[in-house]
């Protein structure tokens, strides 16, 4: 008799199981109290809902791990060595030491959802309970689902296997060879529009599958598939990895259209878009930099926050939500991010090469050669700037009380600064979120700036202990709108793109795009970049659009913050004060002996795991490896 463990019924669903044991012998048959037969599940609706509900596990902790996709990219840098983030990085993933997944991208992890989704999907073609309504429902959220999860497995490793079916025991032969990525493109779009068939018409309940979510999965793999890597002629040209590897109907298309390809994500992505279900993308001017700045906050706290704007819930079209009770690693986004002079683990600090990318408020580019703009770096700047970065001297929640007396305006100090001692002398202080702190120094970050973004700016949240309930955004109505513009660019209906493109910008509070051709596109992917940063899309579009040398592969840059004090000035306890203080800003590279980035175009894909290839003979290796 098979038997499914209690722990794989989701969190919320309680069952009871009441066993009376006699003092005889038939205290043998006693159930156990960990495990539900089988056919109790298949038999009992709450059961199988819960068994359902389970797959969601498959999310993770969303992308709120400790550790973060945007630390294998040019959004971020992770402060503490030894966790296989500089395995990937440094372009030294190998089949035997892969370095750091993501557990939502694991192989191994991805197939025993997927399994489970098989698993249920096959006992729901004859359901063994009467609500047809529900039976609907969960089937297109194991559908849902089942493609996330091959979307996930696409998008890392390129073409996998397809098993859409439950393995049994005792078969002669439980070995697959990978699909080509076209069937695996049309699999999991088959999926998706069997989900949105089935979910269309049921309630919306937070954290489960809905039509819209569907059609925005949808429309997200089929922009990836008409990229240039998933191009095999784009492709090649690019890469003599990539054009020397014998098996290119694994990584992306070998003919056919591209342009029909591009039609065909268009059009998914702009289902989506005329659901109209966007956060103030009603704009025809933009808004103030404050309002940008709040809007954007607003959007990244998912109605999670008594803080936030209630309406910004509507953007998620798929969120992860996290449940106090459970004390779940993502509600830790604060503490393993927050700035160590908060008792924090300034864990995914943004690098300079982030910083760098917003723009002006007036939507000219920053350049440190412009003088203005060297002497005050963190002025006049995209409002989603200060939404998801903490810089020297911004504004942040009060200090705890052990080091209030030292900060009593609660400003980040991620520089160095002249004070006067008792004596009236000038000595070197250094600020309380850096590596020098006199406040948990070895948590300090190395680029001068943590992370804003998701992180409760509620003052009764204390991040070092306290969880907040802020949602990791697993598929947003704005991402498929960025689809939308990518599509439509692609296709040279420019005028379009930029109608929507604007629309994003001008809830931001930044000014109207008119540029067209290269210039569009590549105004786009900045765009792009800023407003899906962190979300775990950066690591994707640089690789998908190949301009991972460029990006992924460039040193970290970090800045130097310093403060003399001004002929006159008498500080004695430090505060971020213009009038007091000659700021100087220093861009600089990070030292090689924390982190040296190095692209190979191996990384295009990362390598099919030695266990998984020694398991599974008909497994052909990705390129480089």
């Amino acid at each position: 008799m098979k038997r499914t463990s209690i722990n794989t019924i989701y969190g919320y669903i309680v069952i009871t199981l009441s066993v009376m044991v006699s003092c005889s012998d038939d205290f043998v048959d006693t159930k156990p109290l960990n495990e539900v037969p089988d056919e109790d599940v298949w038999t009992d609706e709450a059961l199988t809902e819960g068994f359902v509900l389970d797959i969601y596990n498959g999310f993770g902790q969303g992308g709120l791990d400790e550790q973060m996709q945007a630390s294998l990219t040019d959004e971020a840098l992770f402060t503490h060595p030894g966790r296989g983030i500089n395995t990937i990085n440094e372009s030294r993933s190998n089949p035997s030491d892969q370095g750091w997944i993501n557990g939502s991208y694991s192989w191994e992890n991805m197939y025993k959802y997927i399994r489970a989704a098989n698993v249920a999907l096959e006992h729901l073609e004859e359901p063994m309970f009467d609500n047809p309504e529900l039976v609907e429902r969960i089937k297109g959220e194991a559908h849902f689902m089942r493609a996330f999860l091959y979307q996930q497995l696409l998008r890392y490793y390129g073409a996998v296997p397809l098993v859409d079916r439950v393995y049994e025991l005792r078969e002669d032969d439980y070995t697959i060879p990978r699909n080509t990525f076209e069937e695996c493109v049309d699999f999991i779009v088959a999926d998706c529009d069997r989900a949105a068939q089935l979910l269309e018409g049921h309630p919306e309940v937070d954290g489960r599958a809905t039509r819209a979510a569907a059609l925005a999965l949808k429309a997200r793999v089929l922009v990836y598939a008409a990229s240039d890597l998933h191009d095999m002629a784009a492709a090649a040209a690019s890469s003599s990895v990539i054009a020397g590897y014998s098996n290119p109907e694994y990584l992306g298309y070998t003919s056919g259209s591209r342009t029909e390809r591009w039609e065909k994500a268009r059009l998914a992505a702009k289902e989506v878009v005329d659901m109209d279900l966007g956060y103030k993308l009603d704009l025809t001017a933009p808004v103030s930099p404050e309002e940008g700045k709040e809007n954007y906050i607003a959007l990244s706290l998912g109605g999670g926050s008594a803080l936030a704007d209630p309406a910004a819930k509507t953007e998620l079209l798929m969120g992860r939500f996290f449940v106090d009770e459970k004390d779940e690693g993502g509600a830790w986004v604060g503490r393993n991010n927050g700035p160590n002079g908060y008792h924090n683990w300034s864990g995914n600090t943004p690098t300079q090469n982030l910083v760098d990318d917003y723009e002006m408020i007036d939507g000219s580019r920053f350049d440190w050669d412009n003088t203005a703009h060297a002497a005050a770096p963190y002025t006049d700047r995209d409002p989603r700037f200060y939404a998801t970065v903490l810089h020297d001297g911004a504004d942040w929640k009060p200090r705890t009380d052990d080091v209030a007396e030292k900060d009593s305006l609660n400003q980040i100090q991620a520089g160095s600064y002249e004070i006067l001692n008792e004596s009236g002398q000038k000595i070197t202080y250094y600020g309380l979120d850096t590596r020098n702190s006199s406040i948990e120094d070895w948590n300090g970050s190395y680029t001068g700036y943590t992370m804003r973004k998701f992180i409760d700016p509620d003052p009764a949240i204390v991040d070092q202990n306290t969880r907040q309930q802020i949602p990791w955004p697993v598929l947003k109505y704005t991402e498929a709108v960025l689809n939308y513009v990518e599509a439509c660019i692609a296709l040279g209906e420019e005028e379009e793109a930029r109608n929507w493109l604007n629309k994003i910008r001008f809830r931001s509070g930044m000014p109207a795009v008119s540029d067209s051709g290269e210039d569009l596109k590549e105004r786009y992917r900045n765009e792009r970049r800023i407003e899906l940063a962190y979300e775990e899309h950066r690591f994707h579009d640089a690789r998908r659009w190949m301009i991972a040398p460029e990006t992924l592969g460039q040193q970290v840059r970090t800045i130097r913050v310093s403060g003399k004090l001004k002929p006159g000035a008498d500080v004695r306890l430090y505060h971020y004060d213009p009038e007091s203080y000659d700021y100087e800003y220093t861009p600089q590279t990070l030292d090689p002996g924390i982190e040296n980035r190095n692209w190979q175009d191996k990384m295009y894909f990362i390598s099919i795991h030695r266990d998984e290839m020694n398991r599974n003979d008909k497994l052909v290796q990705n390129p480089g490896y």
